[in-house]
């Protein structure tokens, strides 16, 4: 017996229980104290994709710890890179 296009115990297919919950996950990033509105999230088949660029190394912790979190049973692949902002270690040399 198939189990896609089941419904999940809340009664909602397991494709827009996991849509709402990305949305959602969205909105906590973007209005919560980490304000990050620099990653994306995909549900690509049975797993999540999120990517994009956040300033530091701890807010790339936090944002994963939140993701793990509210996505907690769904496959997640993550590629959020860490923007470089220290300063330049020596002169740019122009032609």
């Amino acid at each position: 017996m198939s189990t896609q296009g089941a419904a999940s115990p809340g009664g909602a297919p397991p494709a827009l229980s996991a849509e709402y919950r990305i949305a959602h996950l969205q909105d906590r990033l973007a209005s919560g104290e980490l304000g990050e509105l620099g990653v994306r999230m995909e549900l690509r088949g049975d797993s999540v994709l999120v990517t994009g660029t956040v300033p530091s190394e701890p807010c790339r912790e936090d944002v994963l710890r939140t993701v793990r979190e509210e996505l907690a049973g769904l496959a997640v692949h993550c590629d959020i890179v860490v923007s470089e902002t220290s300063s330049p270690d020596h002169a740019e040399e122009l032609p």
